[in-house]
């Protein structure tokens, strides 16, 4: 394990923004994963977890404990099931089960992070979410102190939302197993609109994986959410916010809110979300709040790609990312009533 004390912090993370700690421990085994997380609980020193660094917001004053990096690496194959090491880079094991033939996980390519991150957040985009395809989580449980294989029925799954994220504390991913699927080299049938308006197929139909993964690439970059170190627009967390998700009471108020604001036309995104509830688009509410792209004056902008993502144009403290993300959220609510969410982990800060 190497370590390092009174460490930066930022260039571990996506936003490039936040303090040092006041310990840096880069794990690249299960074993030193675990090592350090017992020694931390041991001596009840607070312990953050880093990954890929592209859910963290972290405070400038840094973090005052032990942030452990989590280096592992490990890809197998079996089949049509896939392990991977927590550590492993996401997108980089996405086009490694495209080059083998395997559909399951294809349209989530180009999502910055790790792979031990996807079931805590449940990552998702263009129709694909993990908990489709995970089977098992092997993860160190820190109240029982033991590795622990938690079956997919147990996750808890929902829509960015997961029983490790409820209950961030207890759990740190080691390992994740998927079931992929052999479709002789096409994709998991497409669900997403936009995926299928750019690909020219109806919804339902199958591709290429590497066209299914290649376009969702594109459609990716040209939202400013594939990583780009020399692109100010991907120095970001991607989505700042989730996509609300309202009651059908709720909803019916928000929709006529919307007739009232922009006209008896005006028809505000909407999509079933199950168990009478409707997921509307956070993006449209930032836009439509007046919140277009490109917006701010200072270091910490919306991107100029995409309205949901807001962005380090260099030189930006936290704060300045913070006040960009509250002033969203308090024009959002007062236009439409309704709260935006941030989707990044917040680290010694808070909206």
């Amino acid at each position: 394990m190497q370590e390092l004390h009174d460490a930066p912090l930022a260039p571990l993370t996506t936003f490039r923004l936040g303090g040092p700690a006041t310990r840096l421990i880069t794990a690249t085994t299960d074993e030193e994963v675990i090592a350090a997380v017992r020694e931390a609980d041991d001596s009840g020193a607070p312990l953050l977890l880093i990954g890929g660094g592209s859910n963290l917001v972290i405070g400038d004053k840094g973090f005052d404990g032990t942030a452990l990096r989590i280096a592992t690496r490990g890809f197998s194959l079996d089949g049509t099931r896939l392990e991977l090491a927590a550590g492993e880079v996401w997108t980089d094991a996405v086009g490694r089960t495209v080059e083998a033939g395997l559909a399951g996980i294809e349209c989530l390519a180009g999502i910055p992070g790790s792979a031990g991150a996807t079931p805590i957040q449940n990552v998702g985009a263009y129709g694909q979410e993990v908990s489709s395809t995970i089977t098992e989580v092997i993860a160190y449980d820190r109240r029982a102190r033991e590795t622990v294989t938690i079956p997919n029925a147990e996750c808890a799954f929902s829509y960015r939302h997961s029983r490790f994220k409820a209950d961030p504390g207890r759990h740190v991913v080691l390992r994740v197993r998927f079931e992929l699927e052999d479709a002789q080299g096409l994709s998991a049938p497409v669900k997403y609109a936009e995926t299928a308006r750019a690909l020219g197929v109806e919804p339902g139909d199958r591709v290429s994986l590497a066209v299914a993964r290649e376009t969702v690439l594109k459609l990716r970059s040209g939202k400013g959410m594939v990583l780009d170190p020399e692109d100010h627009d991907t120095w970001s967390a991607g989505s700042f916010f989730t996509n609300p998700v309202l009651t059908h009471e709720e909803f019916a108020a928000f929709h006529a809110r919307v007739k009232e604001l922009l006209g008896a036309d005006a028809e505000p995104p909407a999509y079933a979300a199950g168990d009478g509830h409707t997921k509307t688009s956070a993006a449209w509410l930032i836009d439509k709040a007046g919140f277009t792209k490109g917006y701010g004056t200072g270091p910490a902008r919306i991107s100029t790609k995409h309205t949901l993502a807001l962005t380090n144009r260099g030189g930006a403290t936290t704060e300045d990312l913070l006040a960009l993300a509250r002033e969203v959220v308090a024009g959002v609510r007062e236009a439409f009533g309704i709260t935006l969410v941030n989707e990044p982990v917040t680290v010694g800060v808070s909206l």
